[in-house]
């Protein structure tokens, strides 16, 4: 992984490789590089660092039109200029881009090796190039097919072949790919956000599945030959949407987005008539649901800690037994499927590997699986066949801010839906129903404390480390709140139950070290002032997040935010937490948008 972006048409492709990677930058990246068609055979141009470096090496002037560029976020082998793709063949016919993983990649290429074969990286992925040059098939795209047939692993791939110009043969599996269609003109992308500026028409592969892209013709079948025959369905997000507009950075463009995208979340969702949530997408009949004996949430990072917010709410408002787990341990340890749980798959992409392989192992032994998305059209969407799209729009920060606000949105209305389905009455409904109504609103209020936030997050940008806690509902909050932190400032940060501090964290606590509590005003407020008190008596500096003014008599600092019905208060408080993150980087003049070693789409596992 991580990006690609390919064209073929009458313009010099140049320009549109450069740009179109650039649109990739958020994704997190080491390396970057293109190859062209120029008629004297491939241009590659490639190095390490931001794509901007490409532009100061030699490009080519002009081309034929056809090009494939590549941004890389290392698996095998360091960043460096050789590591980077394209890679070619050794005659320099082939130059393949690749997204994935090469699972068997160590044997083939000691086999090639043994056949004379030099290579020249340390990548997984240039044992492709030397697949498809081997292949000694009559066209590009079966030596692509036949190559593809050795491999193990994922893949997003891209190939051009000088003796072939004017044609890009892609495949994937696992790894996304999504063909744009233009006037005389047709693009390849790992993200729309690469080709948006040229094309709203697109089609997303299937996993399986190749093309051979032309500029007035693309054809597409499977891996054995067979044609598939695809519809181009319009991209609903303008490149607008992939513009920082007046905010320095995506990450706080986002934050401020999420009155807007709670709303579109909870739009034509809310039926105030029958005090629940309408949720045409999920396909449980309410038998289903009165069978249900327990909710499994499966997610990675943000995802997982939104999915810990959920199965509270579920709990709390379905009186069904739930859990959250990470994903990339879920299928490792031969999971139980049970017929009677209900499993949610939750991604903002739906790409994210760990997480589709968590899908199609409950699919495999019979279980029933939704997945909570926001990407429409993504892998998990498809491979789930029912669930919640969450509509929060694109996001461009690596750091997830307004899609895991609307992930705990989205859960919220399932465990609504759930909980009206069994036990929870209609007063009960209306209740949660408008809070949901006042939500966006009270996110937009929170907002309005920013200044305070910046404020207090001096004593974070000059700490070594921070500590984050909370009790039942402020739990999930503290852990993305570490990781906000930790992600975007480089921070070391933890998150543990207040409860737990005095099982042994407690012996970390000092001046040095400042304490985030996550306090919602509950009937645990007694218990969370105590802890207050606790890591005051260790001379612990103490910012206090929630609704109460008493806190201020107790910590050091206090984030007071509107306070909504307790099962949501969650998305509330940790509005302060994204904003505390976002400001100790800026004062510490990291790379809030693009931090280091991060990927957005976590394609491999």
């Amino acid at each position: 992984m991580c990006g690609i972006v390919g064209y073929v048409g009458k313009r010099d492709s140049v320009p549109i490789l450069i740009d179109g990677l650039e649109r990739l930058e958020y994704r997190g990246y080491d390396s970057a590089g293109v190859a062209v068609e120029t008629g004297e055979g491939l241009s590659v141009v490639k190095a390490k660092g931001k794509v901007g470096v490409l532009r100061t090496m030699d490009l080519p002037d002009r081309d034929l039109g056809t090009g494939i560029g590549h941004t890389r976020w290392a698996t095998h082998g360091v960043p460096s200029d050789t590591n980077a793709h394209p890679h070619t063949d050794e005659s320099g016919r082939f130059a393949v881009v690749h997204n994935g993983i090469v699972e068997n990649a160590t044997p083939i290429r000691n086999r090639l090796e043994e056949q004379g074969v030099k290579f020249r990286s340390e990548t997984d992925s240039e044992v492709l190039a030397h697949l498809i040059a081997a292949a000694d098939a009559d066209d590009l795209a079966e030596a692509v097919r036949r190559a593809l047939g050795v491999v193990e692993g994922t893949y997003g791939v891209a190939v051009i072949d000088r003796e072939e110009p004017g044609t890009i043969v892609v495949a994937r599996n696992g790894s996304p790919v999504v063909l744009g269609y233009g006037n005389g003109e047709s693009f390849v992308a790992s993200d729309v956000a690469a080709i948006v500026r040229h094309t709203q028409q697109v089609v997303f592969l299937e996993d399986g599945e190749m093309a051979v892209v032309r500029p007035d013709d693309v054809r597409t079948f499977w891996l054995d030959s067979t044609e598939t025959s695809r519809r181009a369905e319009t991209i609903g997000w303008g490149l607008d949407t992939y513009d920082k507009g007046d905010h320095s950075h995506f990450m706080r463009k986002e934050i401020y987005e999420q009155p807007e995208a709670v709303r579109r979340t909870f739009s034509g969702r809310l039926d105030h008539r029958a005090s629940t949530a309408h949720l045409g997408g999920i396909a449980l009949e309410p038998r289903d649901i009165l069978r249900l004996r327990r909710v499994r949430i499966l997610g990675c990072g943000s995802a997982y800690y939104a999915g810990r917010s959920g199965a509270a709410l579920i709990e709390q408002l379905a009186r069904i037994p739930a859990e959250a787990e990470p994903a990339s341990e879920f299928r490792y340890r031969n999971p139980i499927i049970d017929p009677d749980t209900l499993y949610v798959a939750v991604s903002q992409s739906g790409e994210t590997l760990d997480t589709l392989r968590a899908v199609q192992e409950i699919k495999r032994k019979g279980g029933q699986v939704l997945g909570v998305v926001n990407v429409v059209g993504s892998t998990i969407a498809r491979e789930c066949n029912a669930g919640i799209y969450l509509h929060a729009g694109p996001e461009i920060s690596v750091a997830s801010t307004k899609a895991f606000t609307c992930t705990v949105a989205g859960l919220a209305l399932l465990a609504l839906h759930l909980g009206r389905v069994r036990d929870l009455g209609t007063a009960d409904g209306d209740r949660i129903i408008a809070a949901m109504d006042a939500l966006p609103d009270q996110i937009a209020e929170t907002l309005a404390i920013e200044d305070q936030v910046a404020k207090v997050a001096g004593r974070f940008a000059e700490a070594t480390s921070a500590m984050f806690v909370g009790r039942v509902n402020g739990f999930p909050v503290a852990l993305e709140g570490a990781q906000k932190l930790k992600e975007v400032s480089y921070v070391h940060a933890e998150a543990y139950p207040s409860a737990e501090l005095k099982h042994g964290p407690l012996a970390l606590i000092g001046p040095d070290v400042p304490s985030v509590v996550v306090v919602p005003d509950d009937h645990l407020l007694d218990k969370n002032l105590s802890t207050v008190a606790e890591i005051k008596s260790r001379r612990g500096p103490v910012v206090a997040v929630g609704h109460s003014p008493e806190l201020a008599a107790v910590a050091d600092e206090v984030l007071l935010v509107p306070k909504s019905e307790l099962e949501l208060d969650p998305m509330l408080l940790g509005i302060p937490l994204q904003l505390l993150a976002y400001h100790a980087a800026l004062l510490r003049g990291v790379d809030i948008d693009q931090p280091r070693n991060l990927a957005k789409s976590v394609t491999v596992e």
